[in-house]
């Protein structure tokens, strides 16, 4: 069965009620908008990441109205007697814990199932970390790419070797991740490992708080900052594109050339990916091509 059709303009005459994307400051209380805070006094409820700090935010500003808790772990289970709330004509707001809801937060498969049954959803522009810090880095802006947050161990060096291989493929673009405190410096240690300690980045810390700080320079001049001074607080990380002069892509030519004179895609490939710190899988396609040729 096709799904249906997303179609959302909202109908002024109809019955039905509207889902609104409220953005929340992302540190800084005075970072919203008239709108956003009138949207929180009208609406019907409140969908909310944590309770706990909606409720420092509408407290600020004299708002009461009802929470009802709506995050990764139970988001799923509360759709269907949300899509009826909103059948029956409510409007109901939907708030992340900082920032645009749905970006690296919950949200998105409540507004999949509105625009679905054909509900009214409407997004109330404010706050975002990734955007902030973008504009703050010094970096390329355009294009960039969101990328969540970073794997861990293993997983967090395949997905970022996987990334080189999209550039040495052409990709060029500013990459944008959050990340954890406690987990930083180890995933600046991967950059480097993967993408070299000349390559431009940025550390956003605080965005719009007091102690706001931005840190730019080659990876392994952020990386020596943050082992000199323990990161705190929300981060935002920014990669740079690869420089004009990088040539990623002719050494991984030249690499396999090489290794195809003496031995099979198959070990070629294998040899080359714990050089060039690839996905033997990557490597193995372009040794493939390579080969035909």
């Amino acid at each position: 069965m096709s799904e249906k059709p997303y179609n959302t303009p909202r109908n002024e005459h109809s019955s039905c009620g509207q889902l609104m994307l409220v953005a929340t400051p992302i540190g800084n209380l005075a970072d919203i908008s008239a709108r956003a805070l009138d949207s929180l006094r009208e609406a019907d409820a409140i969908l909310c990441e944590d309770t706990r700090v909606t409720t420092k935010l509408i407290r600020h500003y004299g708002i009461t109205n009802t929470l009802i808790p709506v995050h990764d772990h139970n988001e799923q289970d509360r759709i269907p007697s949300l899509i009826a709330r909103l059948h029956n004509g409510e409007r109901l707001a939907f708030v992340s814990d900082a920032g645009t809801p749905i970006v690296s937060d919950p949200g998105y498969r409540l507004v999949r199932a509105a625009l679905q049954a054909g509900l009214a959803v409407t997004s109330l522009p404010g706050a975002n970390a990734a955007i902030t810090a973008l504009t703050l880095s010094g970096l390329p802006p355009i294009p960039f790419m969101f990328l969540g947050f970073p794997a861990r161990g293993e997983a967090r060096k395949h997905h970022f070797a996987s990334l080189r291989a999209q550039e040495q493929a052409g990709l060029a673009a500013t990459l944008v991740w959050y990340e954890s405190p406690h987990r930083l410096c180890d995933t600046l240690d991967t950059l480097k490992d993967v993408f070299g300690e000349k390559r431009e980045a940025a550390v956003g810390r605080e965005l719009s708080k007091r102690f706001e700080e931005m840190v730019r320079g080659s990876l392994a001049e952020v990386a020596a900052h943050f082992r000199q001074n323990a990161p705190r607080g929300e981060i935002t990380l920014l990669l740079g594109p690869p420089p004009a002069d990088d040539t990623g892509a002719q050494d991984l030519d030249q690499a396999l050339t090489e290794a195809l004179r003496t031995h099979s895609v198959k070990d070629a490939a294998t040899l080359v990916a714990g050089m060039v710190n690839l996905p033997k899988r990557t490597v193995y396609s372009r040794a493939l091509e390579l080969s035909r040729k």
